[in-house]
C-alpha cells in the first residue's frame, strides 16, 4: 500500500468523476470545441463554456470571457509577463518565487525590463512594506506567489492588492498552490492577473490551467493562430477569450477539470484549507518529538497551505526520499523543487529538502505513517 504525499507537484488520486468525464468525452463526444456547427462540436463547446464559467465564479472574475485557458500555470504566467510588460518597465517580486516566475522575468531582463526582488524571512514570509520600498515611478507590476511550493507559506495578498490599488500598479498572483485550497476573490483582493493550474488542488488532469484577467487590463497574445472565430480574417481576433486562446483547446482535459470542480464544490472549498492545516498541525507536533529533524517554513500551520519541507541531519534529502518510497511506500519530492530563490531564502540552496504535501484526500493515518517512517530513518542514522 502506498501513501502519496506529493500533491504540490500534482494531486492524486483524482476523483472517479474526473476519469468518467474524460472517458465520456472520448467515447461519446470527441468534437472539437468552437470548430464546427455539428452536434459533437457544440456539445464540446458547451462543456468548455461550463468549465470556464465555473472557474470564473470560483475566482470572482468580472466576466466569464476574461477566464483564459492554458495548459498550466507556467504558460499562464508567461502570457501575463510577455503580454503585458515592455522594455523600461519595472517589476517587483519576492524571493520565494518558483522558476515559472523567475525564468521568464530573467529573460525579460535581457530585453530591458528591470526587476527588484523583495527579501522574505527564513520562514518564507513577505512584508508588504518591503514591496513599497522597492517601487519606483516605472514600476508597472507586482507579481507574488500566493503560497510557496517549498514551505507552503501563505502571503498576504489582500494587503498587497491594497498597495497595488493605492499606487496604481497592476497586481499578478501565482495561485498554483492555492487555487482549490484558499478562497480567491479577484475583485475583493485587487488582483489584475491570476495564474492557476488545474492539476493540483483543483483536482483536474495535467495539461489544464489558465489565467483570469481583471477589469481594465489587456494582454498581447503569446501565440497567434486559429481560434475557430473570425475565420475570414488572417489577423488575430481582438476579443476575449479568443484573442488569447489560439489552437484547439485540451477539451478532454477540460472535461475532467469541469468534473473535478463539481466534486470540489460538493466537498466545499471552505473545508480544504482547514483540513490541510489540521494535518500539518498533527505532522509538526509529531516531528517536534523526533530528534535530528529540521523543519522549514511557518511554525504556525495556519500560516501555510498543506506543504512542509524538512531534512534529517546527516542524510541527504535524496536518500531520505528514496528510503521513504522503497521501505515505506511513501511518495514525496526531494531537491530544490524548481524554486532556487525560495531555497536561498530559507537557507537550503546547498542541500534541498524533502517536501511533504497533503490534499483534501490525505488522512491522519497517512500522516502518522509518515511520522513513523521518519522516526525509523532518523533512528537508523544515529
Amino acid at each position: 500500500m502506498s501513501i502519496y504525499l506529493d500533491n504540490a507537484a500534482t494531486s492524486w488520486p483524482k476523483c472517479p468523476q474526473v476519469i468518467a468525464a474524460m472517458q465520456e468525452y472520448l467515447c461519446e463526444c470527441g468534437g472539437s470545441p468552437g470548430r464546427a456547427g455539428h452536434g459533437k462540436s457544440l456539445t464540446s463547446s458547451r462543456m468548455v463554456y461550463d468549465t470556464r464559467d465555473q472557474l470564473a465564479a470560483l475566482f470572482n472574475v468580472a466576466s466569464t470571457d476574461r477566464l483564459i485557458f492554458a495548459k498550466n500555470a507556467t504558460e499562464a504566467l508567461n502570457m501575463i509577463l510577455f503580454g503585458f510588460l515592455n522594455p523600461g518597465d519595472h517589476v517587483v517580486t519576492s524571493s520565494m518565487e518558483h522558476n515559472a516566475v523567475m525564468r521568464p522575468l530573467r529573460q525579460l531582463e535581457r530585453g530591458g525590463v528591470t526587476l527588484s526582488i523583495a527579501a522574505c524571512d527564513s520562514q518564507g514570509r513577505l512584508d508588504p512594506d518591503s514591496l513599497r520600498q522597492l517601487m519606483t515611478p516605472k514600476t508597472r507590476l507586482l507579481l507574488i506567489n500566493h503560497a510557496s511550493n517549498v514551505t507552503g507559506t501563505i502571503q498576504p495578498i489582500a494587503e498587497i492588492g491594497a498597495l497595488a490599488r493605492e499606487t496604481g500598479v497592476r497586481f499578478a498572483v501565482d495561485a498554483a498552490q492555492t487555487a482549490g485550497v484558499c478562497p480567491l476573490d479577484m475583485q475583493q483582493h485587487g488582483i489584475d492577473f491570476l495564474a492557476f493550474t488545474g492539476h493540483k488542488s483543483l483536482g483536474g488532469p495535467q495539461g489544464t490551467g489558465g489565467l483570469a484577467l481583471g477589469s481594465g487590463v489587456d494582454l498581447r497574445p503569446l501565440i497567434y493562430g486559429g481560434t475557430g472565430s473570425a475565420s475570414e480574417s488572417e489577423l488575430q481576433p481582438d476579443f476575449l477569450p479568443d484573442k488569447l486562446e489560439s489552437g484547439t483547446l485540451n477539451a478532454i482535459g477540460l472535461a475532467g477539470l469541469g468534473a473535478a470542480l463539481n466534486d470540489l464544490t460538493a466537498f466545499g472549498i471552505d473545508k480544504v484549507l482547514p483540513h490541510e492545516q489540521k494535518l500539518l498541525q498533527r505532522f509538526r507536533s509529531g516531528l517536534n518529538k523526533l530528534p535530528h529533524i529540521e523543519v522549514y517554513g511557518p511554525a504556525d500551520p495556519t500560516d501555510s497551505v498543506g506543504v512542509l519541507s524538512l531534512n534529517i541531519t546527516g542524510i541527504s534529502c535524496d536518500d531520505v526520499g528514496i528510503r521513504l518510497e522503497q521501505q515505506f511506500g511513501i511518495f514525496t519530492r526531494t531537491g530544490l523543487h524548481c524554486a532556487p530563490a525560495a531555497h536561498r531564502s530559507i537557507g537550503t540552496i546547498d542541500k534541498g529538502t524533502v517536501r511533504f504535501s497533503v490534499s483534501r484526500f490525505t488522512t491522519e493515518a497517512e500522516i502518522d505513517a509518515a511520522l513513523a517512517a521518519l522516526e525509523s530513518i532518523a533512528r537508523d542514522n544515529k
